[in-house]
């Protein structure tokens, strides 16, 4: 059977015992998906070999990284993109599980668009066992986030969808950090193409961790490397969100996202931000203020 999405992902190094649980997780469930879907592991992380061939899913090599030997995500989409034949490709991180309506949605998507991001909120919950996969695994995870998920704000994205002619050109930004994930976004903006938020239509799940993984156990917005992400991505003009998507999939059909005070709150910080050389005056400070009031709003929801 021809495949319909070539689903890639950079993962960590599967040394810390409850990342390699959790990654585990998250591969095994993309390789839930059915015939219709190919996985490839990009990397050389430690661990990354053993782990694609006990599960039997192509490894992507050489990529190429920045000075502190984190991978590129030019490197990583242009790996997945030579070995791939479908029309579609996703990038998922690694901690991020994917349920069967993923697949449906991608379908539903590519049948009415041509040109699109598709992104996606995700739930956020709690895994520290392995997880079962035989027959009903699906709806034993959505009951699992029913009790005890979190959905998480509409900011920054842990997927994306897209047709495989898109994104060729993607600046060297280090995977894992902040910033790049905003940039997809803006970029869409940019160059015409819909930013599809798929929450009403998936169930995107992300396996709560924390950031021993990374260097001084810092989330990653507080390093150097996500700062240099954001220069290059052109600065906080660029920072786009799930917030600042076009239309909405559900039930099936392309909608606008319903309006509400968060996302007026950020229309307004948009109009008002100025570029990054005049981050200063009247309307940087307002800017500013009305994107302290969204977070709160997103904190509060």
């Amino acid at each position: 059977m021809s495949k319909l999405i070539t689903l890639f992902s950079a993962p960590k190094p599967f040394t810390n015992p409850h990342i390699n649980l959790i990654q585990r997780n998250a591969i095994q469930s993309w390789l839930h998906l059915g015939e219709e879907v190919e996985v490839f592991l990009v990397g050389e992380e430690e661990g990354l070999d053993h782990v694609a061939q006990e599960y039997g899913v192509p490894q992507l090599t050489p990529v190429r990284c920045n000075e502190l030997g984190t991978p590129l995500v030019s490197s990583i989409f242009e790996l997945a993109r030579r070995a791939s034949q479908a029309p579609l490709m996703a990038y998922v991180n690694a901690d991020i599980l994917l349920l069967p309506d993923f697949v449906q949605a991608a379908k539903t998507l590519w049948a009415q668009r041509e040109r699109f991001l598709a992104v996606s909120q995700r739930w956020d919950v709690e895994v520290t066992v392995e997880l079962d996969f035989s027959e009903g695994w699906e709806q034993r995870l959505k009951a699992k986030i029913m009790r005890h998920g979190r959905l998480h704000p509409p900011a920054g994205s842990d997927l994306f969808l897209f047709p495989r002619t898109e994104f060729t050109a993607i600046p060297d930004f280090a995977v894992g950090r902040a910033g790049w994930d905003n940039w997809m976004i803006y970029a869409s903006w940019q160059q015409g193409i819909p930013v599809v938020d798929l929450t009403p239509s998936v169930t995107i799940i992300h396996q709560d961790h924390d950031y021993s993984h990374l260097p001084g156990g810092q989330p990653h917005y507080n390093l150097e490397e996500s700062q240099r992400n954001l220069e290059l991505a052109g600065g906080m003009r660029a920072m786009y969100y799930i917030l600042d998507s076009h239309v909405q999939l559900k039930d099936g059909r392309l909608r606008r996202p319903p309006q509400s005070l968060l996302r007026l709150l950020r229309k307004l910080e948009l109009r008002l931000m100025p570029s990054e050389e005049q981050r200063h005056g009247w309307r940087w400070w307002l800017a500013r203020r009305f994107r302290r009031a969204r977070r709160f709003r997103m904190k509060e929801n």
